[in-house]
């Protein structure tokens, strides 16, 4: 399993917020790129970077992320307020490994399923929930589709990686949902990347065993719960 530590940036700094709530917002960096490389030199293997801006193209952080994403050795996967082919194709074509859409496949369709013939497997969907329903839109717009379904679907289409978050763990440093992913793991053959309160070395050792993906950690790495060299090493051992 690999660990992706998770860069969220907003007006240029590194920050993490709470359940996706912007009235939590904390700072934890100036310089998201000094961040990117302490990652990288601790032996991450790949990161996970979210625009928090992206939606306003007036504020978007797409500039520093390419920015970043020329400095390091290692591939990044990034998202936020990704909408539309064009948005995907020039941060593919500038480099970036892949690209995380959610409200997109829900919004626009059309292209989303074009983005998916052309990139394949360098598009991630990120599927964020609450109670097993899918939210869209930066967590505030919640819809009537049933996770586990709309994972079906994502499988006959040709997905191939997805980001599963429980919107309720995000940000709380209490644990992941480890009934949830175990239900994924043995419902769904994509590979699942678990996202949303992965905050000890237990929660590692749980996923792991599921074998799974990944797993994204953020604030634990922020608050000092955890290193990432031990949590890689922790999901590195058999």
């Amino acid at each position: 399993m690999i660990i992706l530590p998770a860069i969220d940036i907003q007006n240029k700094a590194c920050v993490r917020l709470v359940k996706g709530d912007f009235s939590t917002t904390k700072i934890y960096a100036t310089n998201p790129m000094d961040i990117a490389k302490d990652f990288q030199d601790k032996g991450a293997e790949y990161l996970h970077i979210i625009d928090l801006d992206g939606a306003d193209d007036a504020a978007s952080n797409k500039d520093l992320i390419k920015k970043i994403k020329r400095s390091l050795n290692i591939p990044i996967q990034v998202g936020g307020g990704i909408r539309n082919l064009s948005q995907i194709e020039d941060l593919l074509d500038s480099g970036i490994d892949r690209v995380i859409v959610g409200t997109m496949p829900f919004k626009n369709k059309e292209d989303f399923l074009n983005a998916v013939k052309r990139y394949k497997e360098r598009i991630v969907v990120s599927l964020d929930c609450k109670d097993e329903l899918v939210q869209i839109q930066g967590w505030k717009e919640t819809t009537n589709i049933y996770l586990f379904d709309f994972i079906k679907e994502l499988e006959d289409l040709g997905i191939t990686t997805i980001v599963v978050t429980d919107i309720a763990k995000d940000g709380m440093l209490e644990g992941t949902n480890i009934d949830l992913y175990k239900r994924l793991s043995k419902e769904s053959k994509l590979k699942i990347i678990a996202s949303g309160g992965v905050t000890s070395l237990k929660d590692v050792r749980e996923l792991k065993e599921l074998n799974l993906y990944g797993a994204i950690i953020g604030k634990a790495l922020y608050e000092k719960n955890i290193t990432l060299e031990e949590v890689i090493k922790c999901s590195q051992n058999a």
